[in-house]
């Protein structure tokens, strides 16, 4: 089928590389404009952009893609079918109602609806999530699915591994959906409205990790937000210690402080404590934990 691709994301990337290598290879792909991005907050593309200039794909890098200019090119290109993965951008009339419009969701729709399914899967504890095709409607995340596959989510992954399962599914499930559809077999189904869940964006005050919670809840935040997003300590001298990795463990350290033992470092919580593996001081690299502990005592929260 030929198809547009509108996507931003690492994720919306690798599905895009997918997509390339079927019969399906997007005959434009839509992304927004450059912008400034990481700790030196040097202009760069977004990867899907990078993607489509390597793979020699035709590109928009558009503001906005309901405005008219955009809506003329997406014409142009002649799609059979829009296609949405991680793009950011709201899609609005009439480009939601003039061409088919398949979105890859990483969730098991109807739970985890929204901006960050991923990183509220694992922050959930969830043993499993997955990926949806669906049809892309008005409402957030709610219209009806036609192929979905679950993954289960193992106890120490962290966001950077479970997106790149669920990326890899996310383009082979995208390419089976297009070969059924060129074939008129895609069937939808309606979601089950009784098991919408949320996954709302992760707020910056969600990033500090509070000692008086439990420490398996403060060890899944570490991994739902690693590497892209990152937790903290705060610490009494108002300077944050970056924590990279992290797990919970039994140990006797009292709430809200930090203690080192035998090379590790743990931090005292609500229930257990929250064994710091991988930290990241002010102004440095990360480093594990017995590395830092060789330079500094354990700063007071």
């Amino acid at each position: 089928m030929r198809t547009a691709y509108l996507g931003t994301s690492e994720f919306a990337a690798t599905v895009l590389r997918r997509l390339a290598d079927s019969p399906h290879r997007p005959a434009l792909v839509v992304t927004p404009p450059d912008r400034r991005q990481g700790r030196g907050r040097k202009v760069a593309p977004p990867p899907a952009a990078t993607a489509a200039a390597e793979l020699g794909l035709e590109l928009l890098q558009a503001e906005n893609v309901n405005e008219e200019a955009a809506l003329e090119r997406i014409r142009a290109a002649q799609p059979e079918a829009v296609l949405v993965c991680a793009f950011g951008q709201l899609i609005r009339e009439p480009l939601l109602s003039e061409f088919p419009i398949l979105n890859v969701h990483p969730s098991l729709l109807p739970r985890w609806r929204g901006a960050a399914p991923i990183e509220r899967a694992i922050m959930a504890r969830d043993e499993t999530t997955g990926i949806c095709i669906m049809r892309l409607t008005a409402g957030l995340d709610s219209g009806p699915v036609a192929l979905r596959e679950e993954v289960s989510v193992g106890p120490e992954e962290d966001f950077a591994s479970l997106s790149a399962r669920l990326a890899a599914l996310g383009g082979n499930l995208l390419v089976r959906a297009l070969d059924l559809q060129a074939e008129r077999a895609l069937e939808f189904v309606e979601q089950d409205e009784t098991g919408v869940t949320y996954a709302e964006k992760i707020d910056p005050s969600e990033r500090r990790l509070d000692p008086g919670r439990p420490a398996t809840e403060l060890a899944a935040k570490v991994q739902a937000l690693a590497p892209h997003v990152g937790t903290y300590l705060e610490t009494a001298g108002e300077e944050r210690l970056g924590v990279r990795k992290a797990r919970a463990v039994e140990a006797d350290v009292p709430e809200g402080t930090l203690d080192a033992r035998d090379g590790a470092l743990l931090l005292g919580c609500g229930e257990g404590a929250l064994q710091l593996d991988i930290v990241q001081p002010p102004s440095s690299k990360a480093m594990p934990a017995d590395a830092y502990l060789r330079g500094h005592e354990p700063p007071k929260l």
